[in-house]
């Protein structure tokens, strides 16, 4: 198995890269891209909030529901993007929807 994958900001991935993952920081218009090539490559993907938000739903969504790899969402440095609400997804999954 390979390293882990980071996707985020140059500050957080000095941080990753430290801890044995692999990282970019994908300029704008490639976060698509390199979430592709992340998954393709790495067991589990570690992606910032602000990357996450840049993505695109339809390709965040095949990519988190996917069984493998692993993608987490991760706050970013400067918290400028909230972290999606899990409770949210799951009621509205389950349809409890108010």
């Amino acid at each position: 198995m390979g390293a882990p994958a980071y996707l985020g900001d140059e500050v957080s991935a000095a941080g990753y890269r430290l801890a044995g993952a692999r990282v970019c920081t994908p300029a704008a218009g490639e976060e698509a891209a390199a979430l592709a090539s992340a998954r393709a490559q790495a067991p589990l993907v570690l992606m910032s909030a602000v990357v996450a938000a840049a993505v695109g739903d339809a390709a965040l969504r095949v990519a988190l529901m996917a069984p493998s790899p692993l993608l987490l969402i991760v706050p970013d440095l400067h918290g400028e993007v909230p972290l999606p609400d899990l409770a949210d997804r799951l009621r509205g999954q389950l349809g409890l929807e108010a």
